[in-house]
């Protein structure tokens, strides 16, 4: 079976994007299939037609110029014809069975028309509803033109595509709520290679010593800083978990756009000395630091986004054996059973927080037994073996109705 999945973008970015990519790409591979990977002029930075990168080969499709690059709208229909022309020629060029589309609809759309006119069955698999994204980025808002366009075409691909995935059952509901067949999606969710990350070990005192943190009780995460993670939140609760737990503090290691606000935030809290920006580390060296940690947080606000869409870190946090606290929205609760593989919190509330912390970090036995339940349910749910199987009738299905 040949796939050609086409992509918003690779490595060498990386991103949560890039890492459900890759761990798809290696359990497809490790079936028996033939993959090629494709990405749009999304791909930021590319300037060649094809490259290798950690063994990996990727086709590129080289950026559009000229007046219509520049004007909104007009862009993007720009890099859906550029997209669409590329799609031809690496079509010519590897004989795919299936055209693997993954969001956004910008993918999509392209990979339907040159499907159409190859007689490839098309995918679309949808990661998340790009429009709600862009709500958070603030790049627009919810109700705009933009935002209205970009879920009608969503909902035209859903309605031409011949198959649909989905990360997660929030996902599903919304396009089945959109008059879209139920049989038609295929829940293929988050997972983790257990391989990749093995149980935490005890932390590195170099390390400790160097960030300040020898003597704490650490709170962390690891991650890019969007506002809809709701670090500010953390953040805010911090003098208040300070009364009864005095030695803790905050770990947040990564960077994104609400950095320098909560570096603000921090110094207006009077905390700044309470909190550490690790910055970003290599990714190899990820595992040091989350060995720091005694609790992950994950503050996620109610949106849209974070109520419908699954994240990764907590099921990377339960496969390493780490003990975790996270708000209530929908995505988290989909993955989290409360006080047996994780602490819910009422989102958006500091003081249930702030609880919650203390009760975590005051109960060693809840710890344990909150670790052991994690781990076993990455291990016997949520593997990315387990989760790739799926395609196999998926695709299957799809091949037999297009001899």
């Amino acid at each position: 079976m040949r796939i050609l999945h086409i992509l918003d973008h690779s490595l060498p970015l990386h991103s949560g994007y890039t890492f459900r990519t890759l761990s798809l790409l290696k359990e497809q591979r490790a079936l028996g299939w033939e993959t090629f990977h494709l990405t749009s002029e999304k791909q930021a930075g590319c300037t060649v037609s094809e490259e290798t990168i950690e063994g990996w080969h990727f086709y590129r499709t080289p950026p559009h110029s000229g007046l219509q690059s520049k004007l909104p709208l007009l862009n993007q229909v720009a890099v859906m014809k550029g997209l669409e022309r590329r799609l031809h020629e690496v079509i010519e060029k590897t004989q795919p069975d299936i055209l693997h589309a993954h969001s956004p609809v910008l993918d999509a759309l392209p990979a339907l028309k040159v499907g159409r006119q190859y007689r490839i069955p098309v995918v679309y698999e949808v990661r998340a509803f790009w429009e709600d994204a862009a709500v958070d980025h603030g790049t627009t808002k919810e109700g705009s033109l933009r935002y209205r366009l970009t879920r009608a075409l969503d909902t035209l691909a859903f309605r031409q595509v011949d198959a649909i995935t989905t990360i997660c059952e929030g996902l599903r509901r919304d396009i089945v709520e959109r008059g879209i067949a139920g049989d038609k999606i295929t829940v293929i969710p988050n997972a983790v290679d257990i391989a990749r990350f093995p149980l935490g070990g005890p932390p590195d005192p170099d390390l400790q010593k160097q960030l300040g943190l020898a003597d704490a009780q650490v709170l962390g995460f690891i991650g890019s800083f969007y506002a809809y993670e709701g670090l500010s939140l953390l953040l805010e609760a911090l003098p208040q978990i300070l009364t009864t737990l005095p030695r803790a503090r905050i770990l947040l290691v990564g960077g994104g756009p609400q950095e320098k606000t909560l570096k603000t935030l921090a110094q207006r809290l009077n905390i700044a000395d309470k909190v550490v920006f690790a910055g970003r580390v290599p990714h190899q060296d990820v595992h040091r630091y989350y060995d720091l940690i005694d609790v992950l947080v994950y503050p996620r606000l109610s949106m849209r986004l974070t109520e419908l869409v699954t994240p990764l870190k907590p099921l990377e946090a339960m496969a390493q054996g780490k003990s975790f606290i996270a708000s209530d929205v929908g995505g988290h609760k989909e993955l989290i059973h409360h006080e047996k593989t994780g602490l819910l919190f009422e989102a958006g509330n500091p003081r249930d927080l702030t609880r919650a912390v203390h009760r975590l970090l005051t109960d060693p036995t809840l710890q344990h037994d909150l670790t052991l339940a994690g781990r076993a349910f990455v291990e016997t749910e949520r593997t990315w073996q387990n989760s790739v199987r799926r395609y196999q009738s998926l695709y299957e299905r799809l091949l037999a109705h297009h001899p």
